[in-house]
């Protein structure tokens, strides 16, 4: 792999990073997404310290992690019950087929 320096810009700050090609596409589209969500906070609260800004939009970001992996693991448990249907399904028809 290629790695290779661009600059990302958050909340009007430059950050230079060294990062593989395969990087960019959703590096890029994490700083959009910044922008666009900090942009949002900015219009639907009466806060103008970027910095504050930020450590709302932190806190969203970690909630949506910790919702996804609340998810994740319903879903790994749901899949480990299914094949527990599946297997005793396949013991019980066996015979028959």
């Amino acid at each position: 792999m290629s790695e290779f320096s661009i600059k990302i810009n958050v909340a009007g700050r430059v950050y230079p990073l060294t990062i593989e090609e395969h990087e960019e596409v959703s590096i890029r589209k994490a700083q959009e997404r910044i922008a666009k969500d900090l942009k949002a906070l900015e219009n639907n609260y009466a806060i103008r310290d970027k910095q504050d800004l930020l450590a709302m939009l932190l806190l969203q970001y970690a909630s949506e992690i910790e919702r996804n992996e609340v998810k994740r693991e319903e879903n790994t448990q749901a899949i480990e019950k299914l094949s527990k249907v599946e297997s005793l399904l396949k013991d019980y028809l066996e015979p028959v087929l």
